[in-house]
């Protein structure tokens, strides 16, 4: 009780303790476990669209690995704050659960999904589970898509002002994609833009096959694609794969 009061009353940021945990502190690491089992479960819930209790549901114990596993693996220099980074990967592991668990060979489990007709027809399992797939991608897309909007806010970016300032030409695209890399490639470009939430248009000039005038215009778009490829964003970095190489 004595070290949880000392926890609770330091003055420490969460990404401090992280970093502490890191270092090796196992009660703190303990501490943190504990104190954020309601985001956790809160976390495993939005996946799993049902209430989750921390004593009766597996999907809980992968949730609390996966908020472990991301205090170990947590870069704070990233930029992204502990939690919003923490709840991307608990929903990642939950979902990788889900899917291992619905793609068992044998499981019982499938009773309480299909009905008595429909496991009589194993075509029609097959097309529920494509169907049920597809529709955990697209929710994890929206997802990113959410936790990318409230990262925009932080460097006075939003959806609306992207689509209106975009490239129009697919070259355009792919050389601001391109500039995009080099800010994410280049350790002191990035800490820059990392702290000063802004493109330093100066040195980056130096290292890209543009102008400096055609960095002015696309610097709000270089800059969204920087957020992108510096963030956990699995599926938006997808669009990106092969582009501005």
């Amino acid at each position: 009780m004595v070290i949880e009061h000392q926890f609770k009353n330091n003055n420490m940021s969460l990404e401090e303790q992280v970093e502490r945990v890191q270092q090796g502190d196992e009660e703190l690491q303990n501490y943190l476990l504990k104190t954020y089992q309601p985001f956790i479960a809160k976390a495993v819930s939005e996946v799993c669209k049902r209430y989750i209790s921390s004593t009766r549901d597996d999907e809980f114990s992968v949730g609390l690995f996966a908020f472990n596993e991301a205090m170990i693996s947590y870069q704070r220099g990233k930029g992204s704050s502990f939690l919003s980074f923490a709840r991307l990967v608990i929903k990642r592991k939950v979902i990788d659960f889900i899917r291992k668990e619905k793609n068992k060979p044998t499981t019982s489990s499938l009773d309480d999904y299909y009905d008595d007709e429909k496991m009589e027809n194993p075509a029609e399992i097959s097309v529920s589970k494509a169907m049920y797939e597809q529709e955990t991608d697209e929710w994890y897309r929206r997802e990113e898509i959410f936790e990318l909007g409230k990262k925009l806010k932080e460097y006075k970016l939003s959806f609306e002002e992207l689509t209106q300032i975009s490239p129009k030409h697919s070259d355009a695209r792919e050389s601001a994609i391109r500039a995009a890399r080099v800010l994410c490639e280049n350790e002191k470009l990035k800490e820059y833009v990392i702290r000063k939430k802004k493109i330093p248009i100066k040195q980056l000039v130096k290292f890209v096959d543009v102008s400096k005038k055609t960095l002015e215009r696309n610097r709000k778009y270089i800059l969204a694609i920087f957020i992108i490829l510096t963030e956990d964003y699995i599926y938006l970095k997808d669009y990106l794969k092969g582009v501005g190489r």
